[in-house]
């Protein structure tokens, strides 16, 4: 059985409380239930993190090597600022899928730019909260190619 780590970064506990205009009404619980829920579909082991802390997650990247087969990271506004976070990822060298709740090319200039897209095997914009969903499909897909 493939193993999935989703990793959600700042902020992203606050949904359904926050910019419910920009990133709707599903709370946090709720999300990580839909995305179990996929993630068992799919024959996928999960594990999910969060944290607020930079360094917490790369920490959470570096812990992956060896324990998780495939990454779904919304790395929230460190996208587009943490290069410690992109160097975990070049360094663990498992597959992910970058992903955006929002449309952040209908946003502000400063998030068009991802330090991640780069390295990821795909990304997935503007979907909210069912982005996660079309993400963990494209885990399970990348876990497929691989074989594992």
């Amino acid at each position: 059985m493939a193993r999935l780590l989703v990793i959600h970064g700042p902020n992203i506990n606050l949904l359904g409380k926050r910019e419910r205009e920009v990133y709707g009404d599903t709370g946090f619980e709720a999300l990580n239930d839909a995305i179990a829920r996929r993630a068992a579909d799919r024959g996928l082991a999960l594990t999910i993190r969060q944290s607020n802390h930079e360094g917490e997650l790369v920490d959470i990247i570096q812990g992956a090597a060896g324990a998780a087969d495939v990454i779904v990271i919304n790395a929230g506004a460190f996208t587009h600022t943490s290069v410690a976070i992109r160097d975990a990822l070049a360094a663990v060298d498992i597959p992910f899928v970058e992903i955006h709740m929002s449309n952040v090319y209908k946003r502000e200039e400063f998030r068009h730019h991802s330090y991640l897209s780069a390295l990821a095997s795909g990304i997935v914009v503007g979907f909210g909260t069912d982005g996660y969903l079309l993400a963990v499909d494209g885990a399970a897909m990348l876990a497929a190619r691989r074989g594992e």
